[in-house]
């Protein structure tokens, strides 16, 4: 890891080219956000009732369904609708979606919590697969094919003839979406040193925020879902145009010299030092010239070599680190929901806590900015941890007994602190594992997370029947996770590791930081040694 600093610093440091390319990556962050986060409006549920059989039947219309009093009615009391369904507008800016499209508000109206179920696996498998592959491949390629695989299968769903296309299409399409995001963040992670790297991975969140406020706007000039589709895929192509240029995306000349690939990465820091004004073939008394950092590094590391993040089983503190940091991350995840019905306990507008949500990460992204480097990862993760138990224990016991300004309250401190532990386990997590596994490390972690946000369509489907016990179970891990968090290292300016025996050297230290233990001993005075030494043998 050393030797890898030593380079870093010889090219410049963090200078001109990689501060601006750092910076570059924020808008990105935009056009990602507004291709993953059109999920809710796609599988909106507009208003809707029955219409009058055409055939003359008088029975006035009735919303959903009604009661069938001939012998042939079905189990539940009710019967299909002869005259077809008819559909307000979906709330959300649009004419139409696929279950308007597809008519899926009654007899398929369990597929409706199949969409974001389908939206989070093709997320996690996204993660979690890519990831691998910024491993094995890097950082560029991945970004790269994600986005030739995001257009197409965007431009796809605009060509979509049934429902099932486009849930295959859509879930393959998020997983491509994800794997870009993924390989941005570590890149940017990569390309920054220890003082700047929460500053530029927060603002890159801040960006993403500005994309989700922008999406209901967009939806509303669009107005037709298949249009919408299709602005998105112009937006990921628009972005290979621009981005899969090596100039705005070079590879990570800290993966190259971790996995020994240092005639790449002489290429890209040769670049670096010269955009930053520094002459690579210089000298001085304290440090190397970067041509001879260089030279030095190939002589030890003649062949590439990649590894799997199956090796972390081998370690014996990173591997415990990585789980505790996806834990958090599901809880995270997980227990949001829950303090988004207590907040909304009825069936609630599309726009307020589509709102109200986005508003809260970008207040927890603030916190993190003003919090995360001065007090420490560890201390902010905890007290959000905390605050997040605390939370959801009070709504458990005590939402009917509790004024509305206090369920209010807490349902609001609950969801900013759930969402201020989801982004520092992803920061934190990236932080701890080596670069080497940092990929599929950071992949896994941010698939806990999804893990966690698919229990609560999974309980839509029937029904909402086990919403109490889902809250239970997710506000004993928020008090389970305050126990484990204590065990993690501090990661607050150190540089990232980069093999796995570096990764292993973060050992936890005290939370609370204090001076050495000595004997004080103000009545002695110095000239007696052997007193002081009596003294405190006799202690």
């Amino acid at each position: 890891m050393e030797t890898e600093a030593r380079v870093l610093r010889a090219a410049g440091g963090f200078g001109r080219a990689r501060c601006l390319l750092a910076a570059a990556s924020w808008l990105p962050c935009v056009a990602l956000r507004l291709a993953l986060g059109s999920e809710p409006l796609l599988t909106a549920l507009p208003a809707h009732h029955c219409q009058q059989d055409p055939a003359g039947d008088p029975t006035p219309s009735l919303p959903l369904s009604y009661a069938e009093p001939a012998p042939g009615a079905r189990p539940n009391g009710t019967r299909p609708c002869p005259g077809g369904w008819h559909n307000a507008l979906p709330a959300v800016g649009l004419l139409g979606n696929p279950v308007t499209q597809w008519s899926l508000e009654c007899e398929d109206g369990w597929t409706g919590p199949l969409g974001p179920v389908e939206h989070l696996l093709g997320w996690l498998l996204g993660c979690v697969l890519l990831g691998l592959g910024c491993d094995r491949f890097g950082r560029r390629p991945v970004f790269v094919a994600s986005l030739v695989l995001a257009t197409g299968l965007g431009a796809g769903e605009v060509l979509a003839a049934s429902f099932p296309t486009l849930m295959a299409l859509r879930q393959l399409h998020r997983g491509a979406l994800a794997g870009a995001s993924l390989a941005l963040y570590v890149a940017r992670l990569e390309l920054c040193d220890p003082p700047h790297r929460l500053a530029f991975s927060m603002g890159a969140s801040l960006f993403s925020v500005a994309g989700t406020l922008l999406l209901p706007g967009l939806a509303l000039l669009a107005q037709d879902w298949r249009f919408l589709q299709g602005l998105s895929a112009l937006v990921t192509g628009t972005l290979l145009l621009f981005w899969g240029s090596p100039a705005l995306f070079p590879e990570s000349p800290c993966w190259l010299l971790a996995t020994g690939q240092s005639a790449r990465a002489r290429k890209i820091l040769w670049h670096f030092a010269e955009a930053s004004g520094v002459n690579p073939e210089d000298s001085s008394e304290e440090e190397s010239s970067l041509a001879t950092e260089l030279d030095v590094l190939c002589a030890g590391s003649p062949q590439p070599r990649h590894h799997w993040v199956l090796e972390l089983r081998h370690t014996r503190v990173a591997w415990r680190n990585g789980l505790i940091l996806g834990f958090s991350s599901l809880i995270g995840g997980g227990i949001r929901t829950s303090f988004l019905r207590s907040l909304t306990p009825g069936e609630p507008t599309f726009y307020w806590p589509y709102f109200l949500v986005a508003g809260l990460e970008a207040a927890a992204t603030i916190f993190l900015l003003l919090t995360a480097d001065l007090w420490g990862r560890r201390p902010v993760l905890l007290l959000g941890t905390l605050v997040l138990g605390l939370a959801s224990l009070l709504l458990l016991a005590g939402t009917q007994y509790l004024p509305s300004w206090t369920v209010l309250s807490l349902s609001v401190l609950g969801l900013l602190a759930s969402q201020a532990v989801s982004a520092l386990s992803s920061l934190f997590s990236a932080e701890v594992f080596p670069t080497v596994t940092r990929g599929a490390g950071l992949g896994l972690v941010l698939g806990a997370g999804l893990l966690g946000q698919a229990a609560s369509p999974l309980a839509d489907v029937h029904g909402r029947q086990g919403f109490f016990l889902q809250h239970v179970v997710f506000s004993a891990f928020a008090i389970l996770a305050l126990l484990c968090v204590l065990l993690l290292p501090e990661s607050r300016g150190r540089a990232l590791p980069q093999s796995l025996q570096d990764a292993d050297r973060l050992r936890r230290s005290p939370l609370l930081r204090g001076g050495p233990l000595q004997d004080h001993l103000p009545l002695l005075p110095a000239s007696q040694p052997q007193a002081r030494t009596q003294l405190a043998q006799e202690g």
